[in-house]
């Protein structure tokens, strides 16, 4: 119902009880009856269908309210979920862009350590022996040369064994310290996203609450907007 059907029930209303009055002072209290009645009646209905009106308008604003927070928690929601996967994406790929120079490390250190390998320092009795060798084979004593070089052999051998085994254990604590040094390294950018991500989830939640204020702001305002809003209408519905 528009304005000026609202305006034509107004006045119909006052004209019913000018009649009454009118009929009233004429003694004709059959008919004064008769607009009262119809007055009541006329009024009663115009307060019911402002009261049912105002009724729809408030559940409609309120489900505006409720669906305008569901559209903007959504959007909330999306934004948020997006940022969280970009931030795991791009430290994901610090992860593994780390994890290849490590490895590249690893393999440069290797190269290095090989290339700095020296050769087998031998005890000086075993360099003793190889000179007692030369010597007896340049005597041309075959025999002697050839007892004291297969004692030299064994000997050589020995040391040589042992050498390596001093050398590679010595690669391997290189290496280890090597490897420690990248694994902390790796541990630490994996506290810094762990930090990060702790510190993005503090943000989302504050941001969340706010939005959850403001929701709940929105609502109680309107709450007591409508709540003034039907006592207006008792009272105008009184006053008709």
């Amino acid at each position: 119902m528009n304005e000026t059907q609202e305006s034509a029930i107004e006045d119909f209303l006052q004209i019913l009880e000018e009649h009454r009055k009118n009929c009233e002072q004429q003694g004709k209290y059959v008919e004064a009856e008769v607009a009262k009645k119809r007055f009541e009646e006329l009024k009663s209905h115009e307060a019911n269908r402002r009261r049912d009106t105002m009724k729809a308008q408030q559940v409609k604003e309120m489900l505006g309210v409720e669906e305008a927070h569901m559209l903007e928690y959504q959007q909330f929601n999306t934004q948020w979920d997006q940022k969280c996967n970009d931030y795991e994406e791009q430290w994901q790929n610090h992860i593994r862009a780390m994890k290849e120079r490590h490895l590249d490390g690893l393999k440069e250190f290797q190269r290095k350590l090989l290339e700095k390998q020296q050769k087998p320092k031998f005890s000086p009795v075993l360099l003793n022996y190889r000179q007692i060798e030369e010597h007896l084979a340049r005597a041309k004593n075959y025999s002697e040369a050839h007892k004291v070089k297969t004692k030299a052999d064994r000997m050589e051998a020995k040391e040589t064994e042992q050498w390596n085994k001093l050398k590679q254990n010595e690669m391997f604590q290189q290496e280890n310290q090597f490897k420690a040094l990248k694994r902390q390294e790796l541990s630490a950018l994996q506290k810094r996203i762990k930090a990060g991500r702790e510190e993005q989830r503090k943000r989302r939640q504050f941001a969340l609450e706010r939005l959850m204020q403001r929701y709940t702001n929105v609502k109680n305002e309107l709450g007591t907007t409508q709540k003034l809003e039907r006592i207006s209408i008792r009272r105008n519905g009184s006053a008709l």
